[in-house]
């Protein structure tokens, strides 16, 4: 489904984000990113939908190449990737229901959706979206009327309205306590077993990486460090990706 391709990224500074990153994705796949803060996790999910201009490489989805794509072929392809923010990206003012609309944004014509009106039918599909996420009652609120964890789950609602074949996740839950982090997840991983969304979710926490990911993908200053199953991060791995002086449960 997604192949990553000898993706590197230079900032203008000469900060390597990525350096020559490859693996690929099946479908079907929770892929968790690990790594410490500046590891690259962010770059790489920003570069799959040229948030960020990658500098070299290649971002491959469903044998169409993304980093080749001119913007009318790159603004089709968004529409079969959803994004979630680490800082939610909602409009505050505007209600829980026009915010999850804004997802068909890549779908619609322009002036409607900037006049505010929407198709019963989206209209059906985001309150749909919103009880997915258990807060269909929250529709008519304002987006800055919720608790964190309930404006992600705006986030993920918004996301569905593409119909994704991918969701990439960026630290979706490193604002929120634990438990909340644990229902946002929870409603990510549904997604992915009941719908067969493909979602790539970086992390900073390693307990929640191995609790949902099918397969833990590390970075390490831009570089590829670990690829494989959560179950093989033995304390070698583990002190490779976060530093000899790490210590587990400083990351759980």
């Amino acid at each position: 489904m997604l192949d990553i391709r000898h993706l590197s990224k230079v900032y203008p500074d000469g900060t390597k984000g990525l350096d020559d990153v490859t693996f690929s994705v099946a479908p079907g796949e929770f892929v968790v990113i690990i790594g410490l803060s500046g590891s690259g996790k962010s770059t790489l999910l920003r570069c799959i939908n040229r948030l960020i201009e990658p500098s070299s490489g290649q971002v491959v989805l469903d044998g169409v190449d993304v980093t080749a794509a001119k913007p009318g072929a790159l603004r089709a392809i968004r529409r079969d990737i959803g994004m979630i923010f680490q800082q939610f990206n909602l409009v505050k003012r505007s209600s829980v229901l026009t915010n999850v609309l804004t997802g068909r944004l890549g779908s619609v014509a322009t002036l409607p959706s900037v006049l505010g009106i929407w198709s019963a039918a989206d209209r059906a599909t985001a309150l749909a979206n919103l009880e997915l996420v258990g807060i269909a009652a929250k529709a008519d609120s304002r987006a800055d009327a919720l608790s964190g964890g309930q404006q992600q789950r705006v986030g993920i609602a918004r996301a569905l309205m593409q119909n994704p074949k991918l969701i990439l996740a960026d630290e979706p839950v490193a604002s929120l306590d634990p438990a909340t982090s644990h229902t946002v997840l929870d409603y990510l991983r549904t997604l992915n077993t009941e719908r067969g969304v493909t979602v790539l979710c970086s992390l900073h926490f390693l307990s929640l990486a191995r609790e949902y990911g099918t397969r833990i993908i590390a970075l390490k200053d831009g570089r590829l460090m670990f690829d494989g199953l959560p179950r093989d991060i033995d304390e070698a791995r583990f002190k490779a990706i976060y530093g000899e002086d790490a210590v587990e449960v400083e990351i759980r």
